[in-house]
């Protein structure tokens, strides 16, 4: 009795200990998931540089540190810096643009009865556009912190790798067989989200550029970038950018080209979105569709922009987890 008093006691403070810890440090998870990402991708050039060339583990994980700024920040805050210069200088008619959202707007109110300009739905409007906006400000400030976490964090997952990793697999309550299969499908589920999402959106932004052209829409190597980043919404996707912008081309009266880029995007570019997503999870990690989309939903709400990666994960280990209860403790029980 005395035994196991110590042991449900030590379950019970680790367990509260831990919620303390986590419901506390919860505003870097991001980082966290950040730097675990970015580790998964440079693991295998750190056991190079370590092991086979028998570099110092401080001076490895400098270089790979150098590497992560030279090709994944330096690149993002430039895309970022660019895309605030392209919005300063987007040149639009507003005066005729005022003008069809007006007639718009009288043709509704006409047609329906409904004042699209009431008090309570100005006062709803600019009550969203200024969470909108809060929004905006504090992603921005997030992401500078979540950068300066991520880089420190990985920095001594990199240096304490076989420490860390020989800690984690000792934890893990299964048998040898199983902690491999655990391990792998977290390695391989992590480096295919991590690298085919960034290519879905180069690809999809490529697209999307071409058709924004053809359809003379202002800026379109800006709307291509963000149309890029759009593709990581689960079920929208994409839509969330090339829908507002057929409605402004209609709305111009430029009805042509609104109907050109509906349809281009409807039949090619939302089309090209499902089979190269779907071609690059089951090449990469054999994953099946379901779980990617539902996996990114459930990810964005628990951790935000790194749910695109560890939403899916979650939802595979989930029925890894399953499957290896049933083998260990139903199948075999008669």
């Amino acid at each position: 009795m005395k035994e196991k008093y110590f042991r449900y006691s030590l379950v019970a403070l680790i367990i509260f200990l831990g919620w303390l810890v986590i419901s506390g440090l919860w505003s870097f998870v991001n980082g966290l998931l950040g730097a675990f990402t970015l580790y998964v991708l440079v693991r295998g050039q750190m056991i190079c540089l370590t092991e086979k060339r028998k570099m110092k583990n401080v001076m490895a994980a400098i270089l790979i540190l150098l590497e992560v700024f030279a090709c994944v920040l330096v690149p993002i805050y430039f895309l970022a810096w660019l895309l605030i210069g392209r919005i300063q200088d987007i040149n639009v008619d507003v005066s005729q643009l005022l003008a069809t959202v007006q007639h718009f707007i009288a043709l509704v109110q006409e047609k329906t009865g409904y004042d699209v300009l009431s008090i309570s739905n100005i006062e709803t409007a600019t009550g969203y556009a200024t969470k909108a906006l809060h929004f905006i400000i504090g992603q921005i400030s997030g992401l500078v912190i979540t950068t300066v976490v991520m880089i420190f964090l990985l920095y001594f997952m990199l240096i304490s790798r076989k420490a860390m990793e020989g800690y984690v697999y000792s934890l893990l309550p299964f048998n040898e067989n199983n902690k491999y299969m655990v391990m792998g499908e977290i390695h391989n589920m992590v480096r295919s989200n991590a690298i085919g999402i960034p290519l879905l959106a180069i690809v999809q932004g490529a697209i999307a550029i071409m058709g924004y052209w053809a359809a003379g829409v202002p800026s379109p190597f800006l709307f291509g970038v963000i149309t890029a980043f759009a593709t990581i919404v689960p079920l929208i996707g994409t839509g969330l950018v090339w829908f507002p912008l057929v409605v402004y081309l209609a709305l111009t009266g430029n009805w042509v080209a609104a109907v050109g880029l509906a349809l281009y995007c409807a039949v090619i570019l939302i089309n090209v979105d499902n089979v190269i997503r779907f071609i690059l999870q089951k090449k990469l990690a054999d994953t099946h569709p379901l779980i990617t989309v539902f996996g990114v939903i459930l990810g964005l709400h628990l951790f935000g922009f790194w749910g695109v990666i560890f939403g899916p994960l979650l939802m595979s280990m989930f029925f890894l987890l399953v499957n290896i209860f049933r083998k260990e403790y139903l199948d075999g029980k008669k």
